[in-house]
């Protein structure tokens, strides 16, 4: 049997190994003036946007935004349109996955003052002119803000690139 991931039994050719592939989910979130709220991790380098891991007890994208986005800086999303997946290759010292990037708009200045930091992961936040913002990013995050904030389609890429062969949805 394959190691690809767990087994899930009563599939008709028998017990069928089905890939275990992480999934997490970010948010853009702005002020009134555009600049996009990115955050400081304690936990590695550099600056990201809040976000993070899916939970596995069937947490959706969306669900996992919301959760983390309230968790790391006590923001509560109302509204998300999903602006970029991105699906991240598993390399040595990372598992890759899939990662969702929703796009929750602007925030009034009075909500964006009332911040709470989650202190074990989040060493501090600021709100950056999205060039200033893609600067400070980590380059895959750099890439998926990028791609996210071009136009208003949905992007879809690997490794932080568009893909070739996958077109733009275009709306009638």
């Amino acid at each position: 049997m394959s190691d690809s991931g767990p087994l899930v039994p009563g599939h008709a050719d028998g017990d069928v190994a089905v890939p275990a592939v992480p999934a997490s989910a970010g948010a853009l979130i702005f002020d009134r003036s555009g600049r996009l709220l990115i955050l400081k991790p304690t936990y590695k380098s550099g600056w990201t946007i809040p976000g993070g891991v899916m939970e596995a007890d069937g947490e959706t994208p969306w669900q996992a935004c919301r959760r983390e986005v309230r968790e790391e800086c006590g923001i509560e999303l109302r509204r998300g349109r999903l602006a970029c997946v991105d699906f991240r290759r598993p390399r040595p010292a990372s598992p890759g996955g899939i990662r969702f990037l929703f796009d929750c708009g602007r925030f009034e200045d009075r909500e964006l003052a009332r911040i709470t930091l989650q202190a074990e992961e989040i060493s501090e936040h600021k709100l950056a002119a999205l060039p200033e913002a893609l600067q400070l990013l980590r380059p895959p995050i750099r890439r998926r803000v990028r791609a996210a904030t071009s136009g208003r389609a949905l992007a879809y890429l690997e490794e932080g690139r568009k893909v070739a062969d996958v077109r733009k949805s275009t709306a009638k």
